[in-house]
């Protein structure tokens, strides 16, 4: 059954069109709620407007969830911001 909590789709229409979507929870056979990496927010989608893939990930393993959506760790996010160099001073 591809209308399942776990189900690894891809959004085809909206804002967030073209990234990776996980189904949270199924409401009805038109619609489902989903997390994207774009925005991370429980929200409802309609189901035409979601691509299913043939993954179905566990959605309390959180660091499976930020892997499969592409969302970098917190760590990872903030190394990246120290390795830029300071602004220059103004004289």
């Amino acid at each position: 059954m591809l209308l399942e909590q776990g189900r690894v789709c891809i959004k085809k229409y909206g804002r967030d069109a073209g990234s990776r979507a996980v189904i949270t929870k199924v409401i009805d056979n038109s619609f489902v709620n989903i997390v994207t990496a774009v925005r991370q927010k429980e929200r409802r989608c309609n189901t035409r407007h979601l691509e299913f893939l043939n993954e179905k990930i566990d959605l309390n393993d959180k660091e499976l969830l930020n892997k499969t959506l592409g969302v970098k760790p917190k760590e990872q996010r903030q190394s990246t911001d120290a390795k830029k160099k300071p602004a220059a001073k103004k004289a």
